[in-house]
Protein backbone atom coordinates (compact mmCIF):
# COMPACT_ATOMS: atom_id res chain seq x y z
CA UNK A 1 0.00 0.00 0.00
CA UNK A 2 1.93 2.88 -1.42
CA UNK A 3 2.14 5.60 1.64
CA UNK A 4 -0.15 8.87 2.06
CA UNK A 5 2.93 10.75 3.22
CA UNK A 6 5.68 10.49 0.74
CA UNK A 7 9.22 11.05 1.37
CA UNK A 8 10.53 14.27 2.02
CA UNK A 9 12.57 15.44 -0.91
CA UNK A 10 15.68 17.98 -0.41
CA UNK A 11 14.37 20.39 -2.65
CA UNK A 12 16.53 23.44 -4.66
CA UNK A 13 15.80 26.87 -4.42
CA UNK A 14 16.49 29.79 -6.09
CA UNK A 15 15.69 33.38 -4.86
CA UNK A 16 15.46 36.47 -7.44
CA UNK A 17 15.84 39.58 -4.69
CA UNK A 18 14.90 43.50 -6.04
CA UNK A 19 17.26 45.84 -5.27
CA UNK A 20 16.61 48.79 -2.59
CA UNK A 21 15.43 51.81 -3.37
CA UNK A 22 17.32 54.83 -4.68
CA UNK A 23 16.94 58.51 -4.99
CA UNK A 24 15.58 58.05 -8.45
CA UNK A 25 13.56 55.02 -7.79
CA UNK A 26 11.68 57.76 -5.22
CA UNK A 27 11.29 60.67 -8.11
CA UNK A 28 10.72 58.39 -10.92
CA UNK A 29 13.38 58.52 -13.37
CA UNK A 30 14.66 56.08 -15.30
CA UNK A 31 17.49 53.97 -13.89
CA UNK A 32 18.86 51.55 -17.28
CA UNK A 33 21.93 50.67 -16.64
CA UNK A 34 22.88 54.26 -14.39
CA UNK A 35 24.98 53.24 -11.52
CA UNK A 36 23.06 55.17 -9.06
CA UNK A 37 23.44 53.67 -5.40
CA UNK A 38 20.77 52.83 -2.61
CA UNK A 39 19.15 55.87 -0.28
CA UNK A 40 19.16 55.58 2.94
CA UNK A 41 15.71 53.62 2.72
CA UNK A 42 17.11 51.28 0.47
CA UNK A 43 20.14 50.42 2.63
CA UNK A 44 17.94 50.18 5.60
CA UNK A 45 15.29 47.79 3.43
CA UNK A 46 18.12 45.39 2.63
CA UNK A 47 19.36 45.74 5.74
CA UNK A 48 16.20 44.17 7.08
CA UNK A 49 15.64 41.98 4.56
CA UNK A 50 19.55 40.61 4.80
CA UNK A 51 18.84 38.67 7.56
CA UNK A 52 15.64 36.98 6.44
CA UNK A 53 17.71 35.99 3.26
CA UNK A 54 20.88 34.46 4.80
CA UNK A 55 18.44 32.26 7.19
CA UNK A 56 18.18 30.30 3.98
CA UNK A 57 21.82 29.93 4.29
CA UNK A 58 22.15 30.21 0.96
CA UNK A 59 25.24 28.46 -1.49
CA UNK A 60 25.68 31.47 -3.35
CA UNK A 61 25.25 34.82 -4.32
CA UNK A 62 25.07 36.85 -7.73
CA UNK A 63 24.55 40.17 -8.67
CA UNK A 64 23.80 42.69 -11.16
CA UNK A 65 27.30 45.01 -11.23
CA UNK A 66 25.34 47.83 -11.33
CA UNK A 67 25.62 49.93 -7.87
CA UNK A 68 22.06 49.77 -6.51
CA UNK A 69 21.96 45.52 -6.79
CA UNK A 70 25.64 45.60 -5.67
CA UNK A 71 24.91 47.17 -2.67
CA UNK A 72 22.04 45.41 -1.41
CA UNK A 73 23.83 42.30 -2.30
CA UNK A 74 26.97 43.17 0.03
CA UNK A 75 24.22 43.36 3.06
CA UNK A 76 23.79 39.28 2.79
CA UNK A 77 27.16 38.77 2.03
CA UNK A 78 28.51 40.00 5.01
CA UNK A 79 26.38 37.89 6.84
CA UNK A 80 26.66 34.56 4.98
CA UNK A 81 30.87 35.38 4.26
CA UNK A 82 29.89 34.31 0.59
CA UNK A 83 31.98 36.19 -2.09
CA UNK A 84 29.99 38.28 -4.27
CA UNK A 85 29.95 37.17 -7.73
CA UNK A 86 28.82 40.13 -10.18
CA UNK A 87 27.04 39.04 -13.53
CA UNK A 88 26.40 41.73 -15.98
CA UNK A 89 23.47 39.68 -17.65
CA UNK A 90 21.54 40.71 -14.51
CA UNK A 91 21.31 43.77 -15.25
CA UNK A 92 18.11 46.33 -15.74
CA UNK A 93 17.29 46.73 -18.83
CA UNK A 94 19.39 49.57 -20.61
CA UNK A 95 16.69 52.27 -21.32
CA UNK A 96 18.46 54.39 -23.68
CA UNK A 97 17.87 58.31 -24.26
CA UNK A 98 14.93 57.09 -21.63
CA UNK A 99 17.96 57.13 -18.59
CA UNK A 100 17.62 59.81 -16.17
CA UNK A 101 13.99 60.88 -17.14
CA UNK A 102 10.96 61.45 -15.59
CA UNK A 103 7.72 60.41 -17.16
CA UNK A 104 6.82 64.77 -17.44
CA UNK A 105 11.14 64.87 -19.07
CA UNK A 106 10.24 61.50 -21.39
CA UNK A 107 7.23 62.82 -22.65
CA UNK A 108 8.65 66.41 -23.33
CA UNK A 109 11.21 64.85 -24.99
CA UNK A 110 9.55 62.04 -27.04
CA UNK A 111 5.90 63.08 -27.32
CA UNK A 112 5.45 60.80 -30.39
CA UNK A 113 6.89 57.71 -28.21
CA UNK A 114 5.21 58.11 -24.71
CA UNK A 115 1.39 57.11 -26.57
CA UNK A 116 3.42 53.94 -27.70
CA UNK A 117 4.55 53.36 -24.61
CA UNK A 118 1.58 53.96 -22.65
CA UNK A 119 -0.24 51.55 -24.55
CA UNK A 120 1.70 48.75 -23.48
CA UNK A 121 4.22 47.76 -26.74
CA UNK A 122 6.77 45.94 -26.07
CA UNK A 123 8.94 47.63 -27.64
CA UNK A 124 8.85 51.46 -28.12
CA UNK A 125 12.05 52.59 -30.12
CA UNK A 126 13.64 54.76 -27.84
CA UNK A 127 17.00 55.69 -29.19
CA UNK A 128 19.82 53.25 -28.15
CA UNK A 129 17.60 51.23 -25.66
CA UNK A 130 17.85 47.17 -25.03
CA UNK A 131 15.28 45.34 -26.91
CA UNK A 132 13.34 42.75 -25.09
CA UNK A 133 14.39 39.72 -26.72
CA UNK A 134 17.80 40.58 -25.57
CA UNK A 135 17.02 40.76 -21.87
CA UNK A 136 15.03 37.56 -22.25
CA UNK A 137 17.90 36.20 -23.71
CA UNK A 138 20.43 37.12 -21.23
CA UNK A 139 18.15 36.74 -18.09
CA UNK A 140 17.47 32.91 -19.46
CA UNK A 141 21.14 32.12 -19.73
CA UNK A 142 21.96 33.70 -16.21
CA UNK A 143 18.53 31.66 -14.69
CA UNK A 144 19.38 28.54 -16.22
CA UNK A 145 22.84 28.85 -15.19
CA UNK A 146 22.18 28.94 -11.48
CA UNK A 147 19.31 26.31 -11.76
CA UNK A 148 22.03 24.14 -13.02
CA UNK A 149 24.55 25.39 -10.28
CA UNK A 150 22.48 25.03 -7.27
CA UNK A 151 22.59 21.28 -5.70
CA UNK A 152 19.54 19.66 -3.95
CA UNK A 153 18.80 21.17 -0.74
CA UNK A 154 20.78 24.33 -1.63
CA UNK A 155 19.55 27.87 -2.17
CA UNK A 156 21.37 30.13 -4.65
CA UNK A 157 20.37 33.84 -4.64
CA UNK A 158 20.39 36.15 -7.45
CA UNK A 159 20.05 40.01 -6.85
CA UNK A 160 18.76 42.36 -9.82
CA UNK A 161 16.16 44.50 -11.24
CA UNK A 162 12.34 45.43 -11.22
CA UNK A 163 11.94 44.91 -14.78
CA UNK A 164 14.45 42.72 -16.14
CA UNK A 165 14.06 39.81 -13.21
CA UNK A 166 9.88 39.83 -14.09
CA UNK A 167 11.02 39.85 -18.14
CA UNK A 168 13.39 36.76 -16.94
CA UNK A 169 11.31 35.04 -14.84
CA UNK A 170 8.25 35.35 -17.42
CA UNK A 171 10.84 33.48 -20.18
CA UNK A 172 12.04 31.14 -17.92
CA UNK A 173 8.28 29.21 -17.38
CA UNK A 174 7.40 29.85 -20.81
CA UNK A 175 4.72 32.82 -19.91
CA UNK A 176 4.24 34.98 -23.29
CA UNK A 177 4.98 38.66 -22.64
CA UNK A 178 1.82 39.86 -23.35
CA UNK A 179 0.72 38.20 -20.48
CA UNK A 180 3.19 39.50 -18.11
CA UNK A 181 0.56 42.27 -16.24
CA UNK A 182 0.05 38.85 -14.49
CA UNK A 183 2.71 39.50 -12.32
CA UNK A 184 2.63 42.54 -10.53
CA UNK A 185 6.15 44.75 -10.33
CA UNK A 186 8.57 44.09 -7.87
CA UNK A 187 8.74 46.36 -5.06
CA UNK A 188 12.07 47.43 -3.73
CA UNK A 189 14.07 44.93 -1.67
CA UNK A 190 11.18 42.54 -2.55
CA UNK A 191 11.73 39.05 -3.37
CA UNK A 192 10.77 35.83 -5.18
CA UNK A 193 11.79 32.40 -4.39
CA UNK A 194 11.37 29.28 -7.03
CA UNK A 195 11.79 25.50 -5.96
CA UNK A 196 12.13 22.34 -7.87
CA UNK A 197 8.78 19.97 -7.35
CA UNK A 198 9.92 16.54 -8.04
CA UNK A 199 7.05 15.93 -10.34
CA UNK A 200 6.36 19.12 -11.51
CA UNK A 201 9.58 21.17 -11.85
CA UNK A 202 10.49 24.56 -10.42
CA UNK A 203 7.35 26.30 -9.19
CA UNK A 204 6.91 30.08 -7.83
CA UNK A 205 6.50 29.33 -4.11
CA UNK A 206 6.65 33.09 -3.48
CA UNK A 207 6.31 36.33 -5.54
CA UNK A 208 7.16 40.34 -4.34
CA UNK A 209 7.87 38.55 -0.83
CA UNK A 210 9.08 42.15 1.39
CA UNK A 211 10.25 42.80 5.36
CA UNK A 212 9.30 46.40 5.69
CA UNK A 213 6.89 47.48 8.51
CA UNK A 214 5.52 49.90 6.44
CA UNK A 215 3.12 49.81 3.74
CA UNK A 216 5.01 49.84 0.30
CA UNK A 217 3.32 50.57 -2.95
CA UNK A 218 3.99 48.22 -5.88
CA UNK A 219 5.46 50.11 -9.05
CA UNK A 220 2.48 51.14 -11.83
CA UNK A 221 4.85 50.78 -14.55
CA UNK A 222 7.58 48.30 -13.44
CA UNK A 223 9.47 48.33 -16.93
CA UNK A 224 10.45 52.65 -15.41
CA UNK A 225 13.24 50.96 -13.40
Amino acid sequence: MKPLVEAAVERRRLVLWRHGRTEWNKVGRAQGHADVSLDEVGRAQAARAAPVLASHQPAFVWSSDLARARETAQFLTKLTGHQLRLDRRLREYDVGARQGMTRDEFRAAFPELLDVYLAGETDVPVPGAEVTADVQNRMLEVLHEATATVQPGETGVLVGHGASLRTGLLAFFGVPLQNREMLAGMANCAWTVLHEHRRYGWQIVDYNAQTLPEAVDLPDDPSYQ
